[in-house]
């Protein structure tokens, strides 16, 4: 009859290939080759390193977030940046582009007296006349007539400082027209009165300075009733818009060249001449 030991060793034996024991300690080892052998081979090269393992234990879930995240951040930061600065420009070259379209496509639409066939072609005699009555050489010419003919001092001090002011507007408008050299609106046809080289340039308005600045000029220094001194700034307001009439300009030329002899009385005001500074001077450079 057999002993229990034997059926115990026997069952052990012969149930379970997997388990084995040894001292009374069951072991593992069938097992373990088992699951090896039937996992991949690259799973197996993985296991079977422990150095592997080891720098993998070492590693931290919040180490790989981090690198992961400031990877993604460092990607996600340097499109943005060079999207701002090509945005930049591009607006600031739209919007300059578009006012400058605007500006021409006004122009254009306003030149209604440009030519003897335009649609307000029986109006360009008048408007001519308007451009002659701002033109630089009639107002040089009459103020040196005036100054001539004045009896008083006072009077030959004012035509004094209006000469001086309308050889300044000369002076600085063929400056700013020679640095900027903005050709006149293709609609123009040059048939204008005296001309010289530099107006072949447009920006700014010269009749519009000088209408701006004398006019300003005549309403502070010459005492006018009240309906004079509307019609000095109804023939301001008329000369700058025959300018854009007449084709001769853009209406950015006439706007700026307001502004500009505005800003010319303010430094005629500055350089005023008195007769005897003016004597004075002509006695040291003699």
């Amino acid at each position: 009859m057999p002993s229990p030991k034997a059926k115990s060793s026997g069952r052990s034996s012969g149930g379970s290939p997997v388990l084995g024991s040894s001292n009374g300690r069951f072991e593992f080892t069938s097992l373990t080759r088992s699951l090896n052998r039937s996992s991949p081979p690259h799973l197996q090269r993985q296991g079977s390193d422990p150095n592997t393992a080891r720098l993998r234990a070492s590693e931290s879930p919040n180490r790989r977030r981090g690198s992961s995240s400031s990877t993604g951040s460092a990607s996600g930061q340097g499109a943005p940046e060079e999207d701002g600065i090509r945005l930049n420009p591009s607006f600031i070259r739209v919007a300059l582009d578009s006012l400058l379209a605007i500006d021409l496509w006004l122009s254009k639409r306003l030149g209604v007296c440009a030519c003897e066939d335009s649609s307000w072609g029986s109006v360009r005699p008048l408007m001519k006349l308007l451009e002659i009555s701002g033109h630089g050489i009639p107002w040089l010419a009459g103020t040196a007539y005036c100054m001539y003919k004045s009896d008083s001092a006072a009077g030959q001090e004012v035509m004094l400082n209006l000469f001086m002011g309308l050889l300044l507007d000369i002076i600085l408008v063929g400056i700013v027209k020679a640095v900027v050299r903005r050709r006149r609106p293709a609609h123009n046809r040059m048939d204008m009165f005296a001309t010289f080289s530099v107006d072949s340039y447009s920006f700014p308005s010269g009749h519009a300075t000088r209408a701006a600045m004398c006019g300003r000029f005549l309403l502070a220094h010459l005492v006018l009733a009240a309906p004079l001194r509307v019609l000095v700034l109804l023939w301001v307001v008329l000369v700058g818009v025959s300018r854009v009439l007449l084709g001769r300009h853009n209406v950015t030329d006439v706007i700026f060249g307001f502004w500009m002899g505005y800003c010319q009385y303010n430094l005629v005001e500055i350089l005023w001449l008195s007769p005897q500074t003016l004597q004075g001077l002509l006695g040291q450079l003699a």
